[in-house]
């Protein structure tokens, strides 16, 4: 096994150097890797796609859900920052999980688990990219029209051109994300202070709500359902801040920087949409008309109505209100590239440990970043884009979207019980630990797996889907297109991990973890020589 320059963190059960896999080191810093884990979450696309769902859903509790979805979002990046500390592969949680649980659990929960949520959220964020890029030059009829062959093809370009970024290097890829989320946090505030002013001075629409305490209160939530399907809609809102830890190889300090920016990603997300939401809440309502939040002609993008209502129609009100269409296009483009990122670098050590074909770990040798991983990842997406975009009306793309959270909660899930069983020796030598390393990752676990169990009931369920099919064979149930999605991308998932079992034994027998460890079935750690044949 050879050497490399990084460390694991001293005394951690991983204590072996780490293998170079041929990406570039020390290329991002703190701020820099914090940047990369907000654009990957896009605040703007984010708010504009799901804030209407979760006020019709869930009402003026909305800014509640804020709160309460954080914290397992919280606890789950925390679990990902003790797991960096000890082991900064960036395969995250394919490889946690894989030592720690097993190379099945490890190549199912965690690498699949990884890539189906990013590629079944591909498809939208292409999608988006292309309507919002017409709608910033005026061209309505067109922007509005999510099927149309403009869109169609305005979105495979964006595929395209992210996917040229992602492959000229980490640096390149970062210094854009810095640029698009610096616009993005200044225009959100600047609508939330604007919002917040005219509140405050009257000058807000009739329907307009005053900021109240009791929009905190959770038993004014009328059920358990209804909360559990906005905590649902709040999972994806979170989803991204995960992106900094698959950059830790390529990251100031690996065991440090990149779980300390989960951290405070997840923080600066809870005060985005905290302010955002409590702002355009009190400005706009919840009414079913105008510009109320409730208006099921506009739960597909509120930002853009808000935008023109609370900016004015003034010369300078109008470009705010297209900076602010702007900055939804430049939020999905920047978790659309964030989206490639991680993705690379997965299927990257899944290749580098065995669990893929070797094809997968080849790095350019000039810009030090996947190639393969990144030109196959965006080439599927395209593939999958055009043919979801002609199938019931591009309606499969949602749907896609909500299957895509059965897998965000499965691997953020299984990092959190990864991380419990990492440290399970070492977790009671003091309450702190105890804490960190135990109970919070545990409950992340604990928490995201029950929003998936409740997932799963909710989409048996065919009218919670934008599409159903009706079996061809007896009884010729309907089902949803929700369920559907969900239930063929684990098949064909559990078929590739079945392919690999045949034509890579040697990483499902535990021999090709190149930490100096190798798994046993029976969940047994043995370290093996350096230069033994399996590393």
């Amino acid at each position: 096994m050879g050497t490399g320059s990084e460390h694991r963190e001293p005394g951690s059960e991983y204590d072996e150097p780490l293998v170079p896999k041929g990406l570039r080191p020390n290329s991002i810093g703190l701020v820099t890797s914090t940047a990369v884990g907000m654009a990957s979450t896009a605040p703007a696309y984010s708010l504009a796609a799901t804030l209407g769902f979760v006020v019709v859903i869930i009402g003026v509790q909305a800014p509640l859900l804020v709160v309460l979805a954080f914290i397992p979002m919280f606890f789950s990046s925390w679990a990902n920052k003790e797991m960096n500390r000890a082991d900064p592969d960036c395969g995250t949680s394919f490889t946690w999980a894989a030592r720690a649980l097993g190379p099945r659990t490890g190549w199912f929960a965690g690498g699949w688990g990884t890539v189906a949520a990013d590629f079944l959220a591909m498809a939208s964020y292409a999608q988006v990219a292309g309507q919002y890029l017409f709608l910033l030059f005026g061209a309505t009829a067109i922007g509005q029209n999510a099927t149309s062959p403009w869109v169609l093809l305005t979105g495979i370009g964006w595929i395209v051109l992210l996917t040229w970024v992602c492959y000229r290097g980490i640096q390149v890829s970062a210094r854009l994300q810095v640029v698009l989320v610096v616009i993005e946090v200044i225009l959100l505030a600047v609508l939330a202070a604007t919002a917040l002013i005219k509140v405050g001075t009257g000058h807000a629409p009739v329907g307009h709500l005053t900021p109240s305490w009791t929009w905190f209160d959770p038993f004014k939530i009328s059920s358990f359902g209804v909360f559990m399907q906005g905590m649902l809609l709040m999972l994806f809102m979170y989803w991204g801040w995960d992106t900094t830890v698959s950059l830790n190889e390529e990251s100031d300090e690996p065991t440090r920087i990149p779980g300390t920016a989960g951290v405070i990603s997840t923080v600066i997300l809870l005060v985005t949409f905290l302010v955002v939401i409590l702002s355009v809440q009190s400005y706009a309502g919840i009414g079913v008309h105008g510009i109320g939040l409730g208006n099921p002609d506009n739960q597909n993008d509120v930002l853009s109505v808000l935008g023109g209502a609370i900016f004015g129609g003034s010369g300078i009100g109008q470009v705010a209100s297209r900076l602010l269409v702007l900055m939804v296009l430049t939020s999905t483009a920047a978790t659309a590239q964030a989206t490639i990122l991680p993705n690379a670098r997965t299927t990257l050590s899944m290749a580098f440990h065995k669990a893929l074909p070797d094809a997968f770990a080849r790095v350019h040798p000039k810009y030090r970043s996947p190639t393969v991983s990144t030109i196959a990842f965006s080439a599927l997406s395209i593939v999958f884009y055009v043919i979801m975009n002609f199938v019931s009306g591009g309606n499969v793309i949602a749907d896609s979207v909500s299957a895509g959270t059965f897998f965000i909660a499965l691997y953020l899930g299984i990092t959190g019980f990864a991380c419990v069983w990492h440290y399970r020796r070492s977790m009671f030598t003091s309450g702190r630990t105890l804490w960190t390393q135990g109970i919070m990752p545990g409950l992340s676990g604990v928490m995201l797996f029950a929003l998936l169990g409740w997932n799963i009931y909710t989409y048996c369920d065919p009218n919670q889907s934008f599409t159903t099919w009706t079996l061809p064979f007896p009884p010729h149930w309907t089902v949803g297109g929700v369920l559907i999605v969900g239930i063929v991308t684990s098949v064909v998932g559990l078929g590739c991990m079945l392919a690999m079992q045949v034509t890579r034994p040697a990483f499902f027998r535990g021999q090709t973890m190149h930490s100096g460890l190798s798994i046993t079935d029976d969940d047994e750690v043995v370290r093996i020589a350096p230069d033994s044949p399996g590393s």
